[in-house]
């Protein structure tokens, strides 16, 4: 192991998972009335409509795909029964799906960002560095997706990715195994460490603030009633009446 593969695959990610963990307890500690999407709802409603959902339901199949790909092991779904190039173009097509969605729903939020004047004043700096990686690791992620596994030869990045990202929580990370990936595969790897490194210090937080106890809340009820006209003067016993007028 060269010392240039030691600190791109073994310090940096470890470095990016402290700063991941720390930086959250640390936000929830003494900055918890920042911990908030920062929703622009208010500003401008029409493009948001269609560019949130796009891009956050298109970003949750993105992350169910990680997760079967890189933490289910090979083995497993050979143990399933299910082939190895089934198994590559399912993922395939799925990925593609979800990277349509999430490509069409970040260029909407995107110039909604930029073109809207309001929307674009509420946007700190550390908002556009934010976005600015999620930009880098969605094109880092799409390009293999679509180029390689769809329309190219394909990879089987679970013999070579998914070991060593499974070896960074197993304390055992294969630096061999994502030392000899595709230069795609270590470039989109290595954005997103990045990402989750400034994810504590941006308004991202938000996602971990999902109102999970609306499922089991208590009803609110709500009830209906006529408008009534108000009662007129006289009608409640006492009259309004002329100065020097006796009835």
């Amino acid at each position: 192991m060269s010392s240039w593969d030691l600190w791109w695959w073994v310090i940096l990610p470890y470095l990016a998972l402290a700063t991941f963990v720390i930086g959250h307890i640390w936000r929830w500690r003494y900055d918890q009335f920042g911990w908030t999407s920062r929703s622009t709802q208010l500003q401008e409603r029409r493009l948001l409509k269609w560019g949130g959902p796009l891009f956050h339901y298109g970003t949750f199949a993105a992350i169910a795909g990680h997760v079967l790909g890189i933490l289910v092991p090979e083995s497993f779904t050979r143990w399933l029964g299910i082939p190895e190039d089934v198994y590559r173009r399912f993922s395939a097509i799925g990925g593609t799906v979800a990277a349509l969605a999430v490509i069409l729903g970040v260029v909407i939020l995107a110039f909604r960002r930029t073109a809207v004047p309001r929307v674009r004043a509420t946007t700190s700096p550390v908002d556009w560095l934010a976005l600015s990686l999620l930009a880098v690791v969605i094109v880092l992620g799409i390009i293999p997706t679509m180029g390689v596994n769809l329309l190219g030869a394909g990879h089987d990045y679970r013999q070579s990715v998914a070991l060593w990202f499974r070896g960074l929580f197993a304390g055992d990370p294969d630096v061999d195994a994502i030392s000899n990936a595709p230069f795609i595969y270590q470039t989109h790897a290595t954005a997103a460490w990045a990402i989750l490194a400034v994810w504590p210090f941006t308004r991202l937080v938000h996602a971990w603030s999902v109102p999970l106890w609306y499922l089991w809340r208590p009803f609110v009820l709500y009830r209906s009633r006529t408008a009534a006209r108000p009662a007129e003067p006289g009608t409640s016993g006492r009259r309004w009446r002329r100065i020097g007028v006796r009835y």
